[in-house]
């Protein structure tokens, strides 16, 4: 579980805790441990410890993720891109991933089924953008959606059975969406969407590797 420490991620990784299916969790975030997603050799070497674990890894995800903070704030036009933001935007919800998937899709077995998932966001699709503005965040979870997709192709070549894919959660109760959550829609908790999500990820198959889908396991467009 990569991203324990957020709202989302902490509730994933306590709901596969009380899955008798699965033998054991490994939270990894920067708060507990100096996991880093700006840091490629964190994640290497955490990549390295899990590997020299006798236990395979099954699911590997991803909940990390960067929409706004105390410098950052969704764009409202292009007057508003700032060169920094987008490159911190960048570096968290595409980069970061991408290096995770860089060292942590060879640890996955090559038979049986296996997942790996990430979370990305419905605004990050290009036919659903109907609104225009946040330029930053949308264009960070389009990359990542593409680094994705990618590489599934690459992964179904030595692991037929292997799921690789992104997720939208949703409108969580987190720090991260609950500030632009819009009146009258549905906001989750994490523990709720915590459920969706996993349900989601037991409902996907090897045909679905590389898809984009939502926490009720529908397809979202690209």
């Amino acid at each position: 579980m990569i991203g324990s420490s957020g709202g989302i991620g902490a509730a994933v990784a306590d709901a596969l805790d009380g899955d008798a299916s699965f033998s054991g969790v490994i939270r990894l975030s920067c708060q507990s441990d100096g996991f880093d997603l700006r840091d490629e050799p964190s994640i290497e070497r955490a990549a390295a410890a899990i590997k020299a674990r006798p236990e395979p890894i099954r699911l590997i995800f991803v909940a990390t993720g960067l929409l706004s903070s105390e410098d950052i704030a969704p764009e409202k036009s292009l007057r508003d891109l700032d060169a920094g933001t987008l490159a911190t935007l960048f570096a968290i919800n595409t980069i970061g991933p991408a290096l995770v998937a860089k060292h942590f899709l060879p640890l996955l077995p090559r038979h049986g089924k296996s997942m790996f998932a990430a979370l990305s966001a419905r605004v990050g699709s290009i036919g659903d953008n109907q609104l225009g503005g946040w330029y930053g965040y949308r264009a960070s979870k389009t990359a990542l959606n593409q680094i994705i997709h990618t590489a599934a192709i690459e992964l179904a070549r030595s692991r037929l059975e292997a799921v690789c894919v992104t997720l939208h959660p949703g409108t969580v109760a987190t720090r991260l969406s609950q500030p632009f959550a819009k009146s009258g829609l549905p906001v989750q908790s994490p523990a709720e969407a915590a459920g969706r999500l996993l349900s989601a990820v037991a409902g996907l198959c090897a045909e679905d590797t590389g898809g984009f889908f939502d926490h009720r396991g529908e397809r979202i467009a690209w």
